[in-house]
């Protein structure tokens, strides 16, 4: 019997995106017997490291190249980090066939904690959601950007002109220097990024076989909640660059229960409120709910 040609996995090249396609490929492996190939791709969000996310396209400047190495037939499968993946539509040809179990999508701190920060700190950071939501709690901070790879981003905590980074948990856990973190914070506190801590993957929408492949790997519950935050951005018709989020978590019962916000740009007002439901539709329901409340006025 000819045995299967190996599966090819694209992915960024940076040590993050490579750790994680890396443990994709490991657990496809162990779960189909076959031979698993990284594909690396280069980004426009890679080749511009010095310019703000938003200037240079917004949320997609990391997966659109991955996505095209799987659709020209380069690779059979996409790894991207689901906060990467725009929400608010599907690209052609490909469909999301698994979410493996997902990472802690909480942020953090590194260089100080954010009861240790003195009056006026400086604050690295290149989210808008981050900065909003930071702003509102403590309207004395000050901010700049952040960009580069996670080692980079991690090593400005140590520059004397900033006082504090923040970044994602899972993120710096990745490339193995969870260490270096100071303060998590709880969700009550700052709200993550819509899928944070999780994987998303891609493969094309006639490819069976891939498919079937990939979804040995699928976590159900992980799924569930990437779901319901992408269906609440959906709808809010946003990427990244917008200063929203969302999380979503399961209770005992299996039911999902969905916290988010939408802020204004400076952090001075923010609209937040929680769901309860059973499907992506709860998602949608809550920020129809806070759009209807005010939040389309701070867009």
């Amino acid at each position: 019997m000819k045995p299967s040609p190996p599966l090819r996995v694209a992915t960024r090249g940076s040590e993050q995106a490579r750790a994680q396609a890396g443990h994709v490929a490991e657990r496809l492996g162990a779960a189909t017997g076959r031979l698993v190939e990284l594909v690396l791709v280069e980004t426009a969000g890679d080749r511009l490291r010095d310019r703000p996310i938003g200037e240079i396209g917004g949320q997609g400047v990391f997966t659109k190249e991955v996505q095209h190495a799987v659709l020209e037939g380069r690779a059979d499968v996409a790894v991207h980090s689901a906060k990467d993946l725009p929400s608010s539509w599907t690209t052609e040809g490909l469909v999301l066939a698994c979410v493996p179990e997902r990472a802690d999508p909480r942020d953090a701190l590194a260089g100080s904690t954010l009861a240790d920060l003195r009056e006026g700190a400086t604050i690295a950071t290149g989210s808008a959601r981050r900065r909003t939501q930071l702003a509102h709690l403590r309207p004395d901070l000050r901010f700049v950007g952040l960009r580069g790879n996670i080692p980079a981003r991690v090593a400005r905590a140590d520059d004397p002109d900033v006082d504090a980074i923040v970044v994602a948990v899972a993120g710096v856990a990745w490339v193995g220097l969870a260490d270096r973190l100071a303060d998590v914070l709880d969700v009550a506190v700052m709200v993550p990024q819509i899928g944070q801590g999780a994987l998303a993957i891609e493969c094309r929408a006639d490819d069976p076989s891939t498919i079937e492949a990939v979804a040995t790997i699928e976590h159900g519950p992980s799924r569930r909640r990437v779901d319901a935050e992408r269906a609440f951005l959906a709808r809010l018709g946003g990427g990244c660059e917008l200063p929203v989020g969302a999380h979503a978590t399961l209770d005992a019962r299996g039911h999902l229960h969905v916290v988010a916000l939408i802020a204004s740009a400076d952090g001075a007002e923010i609209v937040r409120g929680e769901a309860h439901g059973d499907g992506p539709e709860v998602g949608t329901a809550l920020a129809q709910r806070l759009l209807d409340e005010g939040g389309h006025l701070l867009r």
